[in-house]
């Protein structure tokens, strides 16, 4: 009789995650704002620094910035956290802009960032949400 070793391939392999029974996380698993902020920054900088705002182009610098910042911040060892980026671009004209967000939440373990950027032709503005989920 034949035995095979693993999952064939193209075969659908289902992780088993057993419950850890922990209602708070480790310390080192925290989300931390600080470390979110560097991250926002240096990528909004990368990103935008010497663009020029086009609507057209708007939506996918967005998409970008949103998807580079939770997959960094994801790297950070924040397993069982959500964490949710909300990026917002605008063209530089003579207008004030106001971003809010309102939440509802734990305040001893969910917490967020919020970074502004702004050069001659466009602004900008990142949130990131982490949210402790159990």
């Amino acid at each position: 009789m034949i035995q095979e070793e693993g999952p064939r391939p193209g075969q659908q392999v289902i992780e088993v995650v057993l419950p850890t029974y922990s209602m708070i996380p480790a310390e080192q698993e925290r989300f931390y704002p600080s470390e979110a902020k560097r991250i926002c920054e240096r990528v909004l900088v990368g990103e935008l620094d010497n663009k020029e705002y086009f609507e057209d182009s708007a939506k996918d610098w967005i998409i970008s910035i949103g998807n580079t910042i939770k997959s960094e911040i994801k790297c950070l060892t924040v397993p069982r956290y959500k964490i949710i980026v909300q990026v917002t671009i605008g063209q530089m004209k003579d207008q004030g802009v106001s971003v809010a967000s309102r939440c509802l939440w734990d305040i001893t373990f969910d917490n967020y960032t919020s970074v502004n950027f702004t050069n001659s032709s466009l602004w900008a503005n990142v949130m990131v949400f982490g949210v402790y989920t159990d």
